[in-house]
């Protein structure tokens, strides 16, 4: 902690100099890639590399304060969240991926699976106090099919037919046309017909096989995710983006997930925002069984230049980048939110996947306090909806 403590130091006293006082510190080839995406020129993956591997304080601060000043040109002062809750309808599931433990096998006391009422009564309760969004994700529970899924989304909206549905990770898409023996895109549309709304670009965790291949053989593999992702967007439907990151990957993997993420956005555009995940290991069969060889979640700089690069590499085609209070407290998500993020993301209400695998929050976090955290940073809170409209902007000096 102290560590850090030391090079958030560091980095604000940089910035007191400006940009131009720090760049008078940074080495050539740090400073000529900051210096292309300052001027709206694209950044290589291999650029990307570079950025993710400097460890120099001062290049951190440059990297962070243009991160920052790019986020300022393209997106303003304004820092958005959602007032959302989460239903994990089930933890039962027989895919064993090695970084999770919400999940349970059918019949041991930690295993539950909800009913449709039960979802229904947690949709309304949801609405009462000002969501406006469920998301809805879960185990993938062997005796569950794609018309489960059809029939949660038509529960939803019989319950509260304004909530909007943000449901589904891709290979829970997959796994649902699978089970009806038909194609992702006539699942997609079953969906649609039902009124569903968005999709949740998660069970990306890293987009290179031979990362997955070891964290979760059993998810689809990464061309499956690509494809489903394209089609979902290919069909009218938003979705967002994620990384799942530090565990026994390499940095050089994350500048070539972005530039994965980044060339689907320039053939659909469907990406809402991208969301970096870090790696909560404490509770993980990743981690417990690793013998020291997975790491314990990326560290607090390496957090920092996540989203950082991730605005550099991202200017032009996902223009939203968001923290995680839940996995990173609300605090370093705050100060997240000076290297380049802009998005506070969701109130969740009962976010289990992240707690059981040892994270400190996840329960619920007061609109109240988005807006108090924002306003301490000097920037505007605004209330969105699921795909960036912003329902209600406050002011930035205000008490609410």
């Amino acid at each position: 902690m102290e560590e850090i403590k030391d090079s958030i130091s560091i980095i604000e006293e940089n910035r007191s100099l400006g940009l131009d006082g720090v760049f008078s510190k940074v080495n050539g080839k740090t400073g000529s890639i900051i210096d292309k995406a300052l001027l709206g020129e694209e950044i290589s993956v291999e650029d990307g590399i570079h950025l993710f591997e400097i460890e120099d304080m001062d290049e951190i601060s440059a990297l962070a304060l243009a991160a920052d000043q790019i986020r300022k040109e393209d997106i303003g002062d304004v820092v958005t969240y959602v007032v959302n809750r989460n239903i994990n309808f089930t933890n039962i599931c027989n895919v064993y991926c090695g970084f999770c433990n919400f999940m349970a096998d059918e019949g041991d006391d930690r295993a539950y699976f909800l009913t449709m009422d039960e979802v229904a009564e947690k949709t309304k309760e949801a609405w009462k106090i000002g969501a406006t969004e469920v998301c809805m994700q879960g185990g993938m529970h062997p005796e569950i099919d794609g018309n489960y899924y059809i029939e949660l989304i038509k529960t939803v909206k019989k319950a509260v037919p304004e909530m909007h549905t943000h449901c589904f990770s891709p290979y829970e898409i997959y796994y649902g046309a699978k089970t009806l023996d038909i194609s992702e895109e006539d699942f997609i549309e079953k969906l649609k017909d039902v009124g569903h709304n968005t999709f949740p670009g998660t069970a990306a965790e890293v987009l290179v096989e031979e990362v997955r291949k070891i964290i979760a053989p059993r998810k689809i593999p990464t061309e499956v995710w690509i494809r489903v992702v394209k089609k979902a967007h290919l069909a009218g439907m938003n979705t967002t983006s994620t990384i799942m990151y530090g565990h026994l990957e390499k940095r050089h993997h994350w500048a070539i997930h972005l530039g994965i993420l980044r060339d689907i956005q320039k053939e659909t555009g469907g990406f809402t925002e991208f969301v970096p995940l870090r790696f909560i290991p404490w509770n993980t069969r990743l981690f417990q069984n690793s013998k020291g060889k997975v790491q314990k979640g990326p560290t607090d700089l390496d957090q920092l230049k996540m989203y950082a690069v991730s605005r550099l590499m991202l200017r032009g085609w996902i223009n939203n980048i968001q923290v995680s209070w839940v996995k990173q407290g609300p605090e370093f998500a705050q100060f997240s939110l000076t290297a380049g993020a802009n998005d506070f993301g969701g109130t969740l209400m009962e976010e289990q996947i992240s707690r059981f695998a040892g994270a400190s929050y996840g329960q619920y976090f007061p609109p109240e306090e988005f807006r108090r955290l924002t306003r301490e940073i000097g920037r505007i809170p605004a209330e969105r909806d699921t795909t960036y409209g912003i329902r209600e902007t406050f002011d930035k000096n205000g008490t609410n």
